[in-house]
């Protein structure tokens, strides 16, 4: 697990201490975490059954592609390094 330093101003630190008092966290640590997997939770939701469903049914509305699966990939790959998911 890496390790970051983070400075933070008095009252923040004092309320994560006040948060980790109150049992509702075992470290900063921790707090942080839940942070942040509420942070990722809301700007990248998962997808529903239903979402799943409409995108299947979308494709299949679609047709049949004329791109090759070497452009479909290359495409993947540059969305996946603009979003920051992959490191070349």
């Amino acid at each position: 697990m890496a390790t970051m330093t983070v400075s933070l101003p008095d009252p923040m630190k004092d309320w994560i201490e006040a948060q980790i008092s109150r049992g509702e966290y075992a470290s900063a640590s921790d707090y942080v975490r839940d942070l942040v997997r509420r942070d990722r939770a809301r700007r990248e939701p998962e997808l529903t059954i239903e979402d799943l469903r409409k995108l299947v049914a979308d494709a299949k509305a679609s047709g049949i592609s004329n791109r090759s699966v070497d452009d479909i990939f290359a495409e993947a790959k540059k969305v996946a390094k603009a979003r920051g998911l992959l490191n070349e």
